[in-house]
């Protein structure tokens, strides 16, 4: 496979990993407002036939970077995201508790999003 690009789907709530052409993975995310301004990554994918490449690396990487030139924060609600950040903390600063809340609770007041 080729070098890995990362793209940001904004409208669909999707950062996808993109390889020879096709979306070999992505995270989905929802962009939280208040209590300020954060990138929720709620599930990682990569496709089975792609799998341990570091795709899920890549991604997690790419979202952080994203936030980082927003200048907004992450609030990490994936299981693989919030063990990527704490593997990586000098990419991924720890999101506040508050605001881990509050993407908390816009999740469960959205139950079909994801």
């Amino acid at each position: 496979m080729s070098d890995i690009e990362i793209r940001d789907d904004r409208a669909a709530g999707r950062l996808e990993a993109i390889g020879d052409g096709e979306v070999v993975g992505h995270i989905e995310y929802f962009v939280l407002a208040s209590p300020e301004g954060a990138l929720v990554p709620v599930h990682t994918i990569v496709e089975p036939a792609h799998e341990g490449k570091g795709i899920a690396g890549s991604l997690a990487r790419g979202l952080y970077a994203t936030a980082e030139r927003e200048g907004i924060a992450v609030a990490p609600l994936c299981p693989y995201v919030v063990k990527w950040a704490e593997r990586h903390t000098a990419e991924a600063p720890a999101a506040d508790p508050e605001l881990l809340r509050a993407a908390k609770d816009w999740l469960a007041e959205h139950p079909g999003r994801f």
